[in-house]
């Protein structure tokens, strides 16, 4: 596979496992976490849904989506009856996973609705937040022991989700900021990814003079490029995260739309990619 990177740099790893292709992170790996963002490489769905789709809600036979996890999970190491699922509404809501919420989403009902942001500090049980241009952002506390992620697409980004996270994280678990090591995963580029002033404007007035140049390009005719990994990279870095603690994505679901699911670039016909994170038992 021809991946088209942004920038070349360690900050992931692909992996191919039993051929199952994976991404994971560097800065996460180094600490010992289970971490993962899927392809679309490795499963058994078929068409526009080929082959790696995690996700029950695209229209999937449910028998396929469930042999995909089975993969996936063997491939990753983790066990997939007790993964945790987020319902993913583009809000800032976080969730507290504990025990009693193991298999929510896959093999059991779950009553976590209108959440994008998952945290726990029970080993093994892996959260998981689904993707298909919008930004993974992982959380690991190697001090208090916590993993978490969130999905931020350009409403959570501007909404500055990572910081509720990092709030959250701080009066549930008594975590500090400086000791998080982070991890911003594949998602749209700023050369895919075009959007309206009224989004431009959004993030001009969420962000410094400074970031703002770093974040929004005009195209001119009222059109802008929008940098969602520089946003995400400053959520971070503004809510105490240092910046060598974070590992920033040079893949864009976008330029490699045969290798990863792309919203805009299948104009919705696609299935959902996954990041996944765990404490290990």
């Amino acid at each position: 596979m021809d991946i088209k990177y942004i920038r070349k740099d360690n900050s992931t790893h692909v992996h191919t496992v039993d051929g199952v292709d994976y991404i994971s992170f560097d800065k996460l790996d180094r600490a010992g976490v289970v971490n993962a963002f899927s392809t679309r490489i490795g499963g058994v769905s078929e068409g526009y849904l080929g082959s790696m789709n995690l996700s029950f809600h695209r229209g999937d036979d449910a028998d396929l989506v469930m042999e995909n996890h089975r993969r996936f999970a063997t491939a990753v190491g983790y066990d997939y009856e007790k993964l945790v699922f987020s319902d993913q509404v583009h809000k800032t809501d976080i969730y507290k996973v504990t025990e009693k919420d193991a298999g929510k989403g896959i093999i059991r009902e779950s009553d976590i609705l209108e959440i994008d942001g998952l945290m726990t500090d029970v080993p093994g049980i892996p959260l998981m937040t689904f993707y298909a241009d919008c930004v993974p952002v992982l959380f690991y506390d190697p001090v208090k022991k916590v993993v978490a992620a969130n999905h931020s697409g350009w409403k959570g980004t501007v909404s500055k989700i990572s910081g509720h996270m990092i709030n959250r994280l701080k009066s549930e678990y008594g975590t500090s900021p400086e000791n998080l090591i982070c991890a911003i995963g594949p998602s749209i580029c700023k050369n895919c990814y075009e959007v309206s002033e009224d989004v431009a404007e959004r993030f001009m007035e969420a962000y410094t003079e400074a970031e703002t140049a770093q974040i929004v390009f005009s195209k001119g005719n009222g059109k802008y490029l929008l940098d969602l990994h520089k946003a995400n990279y400053y959520n971070l870095v503004d809510s105490g995260v240092k910046p060598e603690n974070i590992d920033v994505t040079n893949i864009c679901t976008c330029c490699n739309s045969e290798w990863l699911f792309s919203h805009r670039a299948s104009k919705g016909l696609r299935g959902n990619l996954a990041a996944v994170i765990m404490l290990p038992e």
